[in-house]
């Protein structure tokens, strides 16, 4: 059976250890055993592996090849179970929530709200942290997660949060260079970038009744930040957040190309795992954030 052939705890413990501090004394003490136990334990589980994990020079160690690469492993399993005893210890619904935001987001709108958050749940501590990647709910210790896009994210759920009007903008040289456009249609032409899901200017041109354009060509970004440094630097037109470009449109560093629109299902979501629904922290958080403006 499985759990057969793997090596028992504590010699892996003692393995760990050593290999870290490269001293069998240092790590009897840091294990709380005597040094002969670590090299008992160490021995063990080499001839239960059948290599050799050290080499014993001038009353030295160094890893083998072959401990070298065992330690990443032994390493992360260490690391995760540390983590999920910590989860555990803590309670899954203790007071601290954990919430993964975009970069944008957290900074426009999630931190100039959390005091009201706060005044409603004075029991729940939020932990913020930003991100643009997929969550690994199963491994970061995150609880819910705010991310914008479609909303559509295998295996979890998602509740739409904001959904922000955008407007076309590019940079004074880049319309210098092309003229302004007459109308929506003539953006289709254009140099355009896109966010990371590149879609928003497909439903910009569905809203403004403009066919089919075709592929749309451009880079694209996964932070609104990236994307605007993009359209100031003349790389192409841009659909972005009113609130983010409002002072870049004030100091004539953007050109509004048409007027601002909702772009349909680009939102920000908040998203979490299906089994957490119901977890009083989360539906706390859930209710807040979906009812707060």
């Amino acid at each position: 059976m499985m759990g057969e052939r793997l090596p028992p705890l504590n010699a892996l413990r003692a393995f760990e250890a050593t290999a870290r501090h490269l001293s069998v004394k240092l790590a009897a003490s840091e294990l709380c055993v005597t040094p002969g136990a670590v090299s008992q334990m160490v021995k063990a589980l080499e001839l239960r592996l059948g290599v050799v994990l050290f080499n014993r020079v001038n009353r030295g160690l160094t890893l083998t090849e072959a401990g070298q690469g065992y330690l990443p492993a032994v390493r992360n399993a260490f690391r995760q179970i540390a983590e999920a005893t910590g989860r555990l210890a803590n309670g899954a619904d203790s007071g601290l929530l954990s919430v993964s935001s975009t970069p944008f987001f957290a900074s426009a709108w999630l931190v100039p709200r959390l005091a009201s958050f706060q005044q409603a749940h004075p029991d729940i501590d939020l932990q913020i942290s930003t991100s643009n990647m997929p969550v690994d709910f199963s491994r970061s210790g995150i609880d819910v997660a705010i991310r914008h896009g479609l909303g559509k994210y295998a295996g979890l759920h998602s509740e739409r949060v904001l959904t922000l009007e955008v407007v076309p903008v590019a940079s004074p040289q880049l319309v210098q260079h092309r003229g302004k456009p007459d109308g929506p249609a003539d953006l289709a032409h254009w140099p355009l970038v896109h966010e990371a899901e590149r879609q928003a200017w497909h439903r910009w041109f569905d809203l403004r009744g403009v066919s089919e354009p075709g592929a749309l060509r451009g880079p694209s970004f996964d932070d609104p930040t990236l994307l605007l440094g993009s359209v100031l630097a003349g790389q192409g037109a841009g659909l972005l957040p009113v609130a983010l470009v409002a002072s870049e449109i004030s100091q004539a560093r953007l050109i509004k190309l048409a007027d601002a629109a909702w772009v349909e299902d680009l939102a920000y979501y908040l998203v979490y795992p299906v089994a957490g629904h119901d977890r009083p922290k989360v539906a706390a958080f859930r209710r807040w954030i979906t009812s707060a403006r």
